[in-house]
């Protein structure tokens, strides 16, 4: 677990989230490792196993855990290529929004789709074999999406940083 400062910030939401530091140190050591069996996770944090279970069970069933993945090595399975795409879109109607994200949802190649406020509608992120495996999605798949007016192409030349871990207060 990481020892940096408390975020008041962050803390105060958590409080009227109703998650107390056990639940907080719950969340923290299962980010770092997921597959911590239930009988370390309670030795981590000083509970029983039946108590960090029942602990576990109402976070996930009030979604503060959505699941539990497996981090790939893309270079490994020819996916080495990361790409980040601004579209933006020739229409802004809920029409033209609700048809392209119902196209992004089943393209494998797009591993996220973010909508975002600025000059563009969406924030795609890619991943292909190589520039070439990405000029073919590029043109069979991303300029053919609904709505698509213009895009703009970011090949990731060093990926410096790559986390899904979130801040939690006193982690």
């Amino acid at each position: 677990m990481s020892t940096s400062r408390p975020n008041k910030s962050l803390e105060r939401a958590a409080e009227q989230l109703g998650l107390d530091r056990l639940d907080l140190r719950i969340l923290s050591a299962l980010q770092d490792d997921g597959r911590m069996t239930n009988l370390k996770l309670a030795e981590e944090i000083g509970l029983s196993p039946t108590a960090v279970l029942a602990r576990v069970q109402r976070l996930t069933r009030e979604n503060y855990i959505l699941g539990y993945e497996a981090r790939l090595n893309p270079l490994k399975l020819g996916a080495g290529m990361l790409v980040f795409v601004e579209v933006l879109l020739d229409r802004t109607t809920p029409n033209v929004f609700d048809e392209f994200k119902a196209a992004v949802q089943v393209r494998p190649e797009i591993m996220e789709c973010h909508m975002v406020a600025g000059g563009f509608d969406y924030l795609l992120k890619t991943r292909s074999s190589d520039m070439n495996d990405y000029r073919n999605f590029a043109g069979t798949v991303l300029w053919q999406l609904p709505g698509v007016r213009e895009t703009r192409t970011y090949a990731v030349m060093e990926e410096v940083k790559n986390s899904a871990k979130l801040s939690l207060p006193g982690s």
